[in-house]
């Protein structure tokens, strides 16, 4: 079994550790305007001007069990929707704002639909829920807010009502996890109490926990939801650690304690998480795969991205990107799934341009070639460990010896603890092969 031990959380994550890879999904009015999701703010745009995209939201070919489809075959497990974004528009039937889906030319509520069609796939069911919400007319202007630059922000500030604002989001909270079944994960987006304006605007602040009431509005969605798992994005620490947009280069650990955490990287095929239609930063097939491979590795999650159009699909980059997940993950899931972080014995000699996994039992291990050796793959500290090696993707057997290469250069390395897999010489047509060692 395997001698990692996280710090205990109030929600059951043994799933979530085991699954490993799920999609999450921008959606909001952002899509029309197609030039990141937070185009309102980069853009300082007033709500009269924004209000075009309101008028012309009709996602006329989104078909969520297509999505839900999409995210199956890539290899997911799991799925996190933005039920509302920073732009505060809504995608699902809220009876405390007009500004949503269902208002639209749409029309629909798209947050039921998704988490019917997820949930008939078989996935796990996640709402992402923004606490910072530009629309509202309760919620303060601050530095990340459209209208900072105006002239008479301080006026259009005044008796704008915090404690309305966090209500308000209790009572979202409330319907989102009452009305559409078994919600898996809630996905709180973002706390910013360090942000310190410049001086003479001390008014603009940050936001953080106190601000949003997260005490209150945490003990509101487990009492919804017991089983609910939820991340640390209020400034208060519950079940994930949710590093964005760069890859660790280690299994994150408490700040305080150095206990080892369940953490979760979020990350985009392209820059941005919204569909940007100019962006051209799409990461390639191989970075993906190694991207996820990486992540499981440290012992994490990753939670990989998808904009869609603002006529409801995924756009072609990402069904490319989306189909070369599944490839790689129908033959090589194995190695995600019910995996983690290697023994620490056993990563102390891994090998140059390789990554390991290790199933939970502890008795497979996954070795990930990054750069593919030519004929041999040496291993020192496997010697005496092994009972059968093959490659993943199709079941072969691969030979290998033990203590010395078998070359008949004078030269070969020997070495008690060696263990030496032979490969063919030319790299099976996979992104990145994966060996299976079935250890004693």
């Amino acid at each position: 079994m395997s001698s990692y031990v996280t710090r205990k959380t109030p929600g059951d994550t043994a799933w979530f550790r085991h699954d490993r890879f799920g999609m999450f999904i921008h959606f909001g009015l952002y899509a029309l305007p197609s030039r990141h999701e937070w185009v309102k703010n980069h853009e300082c745009t007033p709500e009269e001007k924004y209000q075009k995209y309101f008028d012309h939201f009709n996602p006329d070919l989104f078909d969520a069990r297509e999505w839900a489809r999409q995210a199956k075959a890539a290899g997911m497990k799991y799925a996190v929707l933005t039920t509302k974004h920073h732009e505060g528009f809504c995608l699902f039937d809220s009876q405390y704002t007009d500004y949503k889906s269902t208002n639209t030319p749409f029309g629909r509520d798209l947050v039921r639909e998704y988490a019917d069609a997820f949930r008939a796939e078989g996935l796990k069911v996640g709402f992402y829920y923004s606490l910072i919400d530009w629309h509202h007319p309760d919620f303060p202007i601050d530095m990340l807010h459209p209208r900072r630059n105006d002239p008479d922000a301080f006026e259009q500030n005044q008796g704008r009502d915090m404690h309305k604002y966090a209500e308000y989001m209790r009572n979202q909270v409330r319907e989102l996890l009452t009305n559409y079944g078994k919600i898996d994960i809630l996905w709180f987006d973002f706390s910013y109490s360090g942000n310190k304006p410049e001086p003479g605007k001390e008014w603009m602040k940050g936001k953080g926990k106190d601000d949003w009431e997260a005490e209150e509005l945490i003990a509101l969605a487990r009492s919804l939801q017991p089983g609910i798992i939820i991340d640390n994005r209020t400034e208060m620490e519950q079940d994930l650690w949710t590093p964005e947009q760069y890859q660790p280069l280690e299994w994150i650990r408490h700040k305080e304690t150095g206990e080892l955490v369940t953490w979760e990287a979020c990350q985009t095929f392209s820059g941005s998480w919204g569909y940007y239609r100019d962006e051209t930063s799409w990461k390639s097939p191989e970075m993906l795969v190694r991207m996820l491979v990486n992540t499981v590795a440290l012992g994490g999650n990753l939670l990989m991205n998808v904009g869609p159009t603002s006529r409801g699909y995924f756009d072609y980059r990402a069904v490319d990107a989306l189909k070369a997940y599944g490839e790689w993950m129908k033959y090589n899931g194995r190695s995600i799934y019910g995996c983690t972080m290697a023994e620490p014995e056993l990563l102390k000699t891994l090998p140059a341009d390789c990554r390991y996994t290790q199933s939970e039992d502890g008795k497979r291990l996954y070795i990930h070639l990054f750069a593919y050796p030519f004929k041999h793959l040496q291993i020192h500290g496997l010697a005496g460990k092994v009972e059968y090696v093959q490659f993943l993707h199709d079941g072969s057997e691969l030979l290998y010896t033990e203590k010395k290469v078998n070359h008949f250069s004078e030269g070969a390395t020997q070495a008690d603890d060696l263990l030496v897999i032979e490969l063919p010489d030319v790299k099976p047509n996979v992104l990145v092969p994966v060996i299976e060692v079935f250890l004693k």
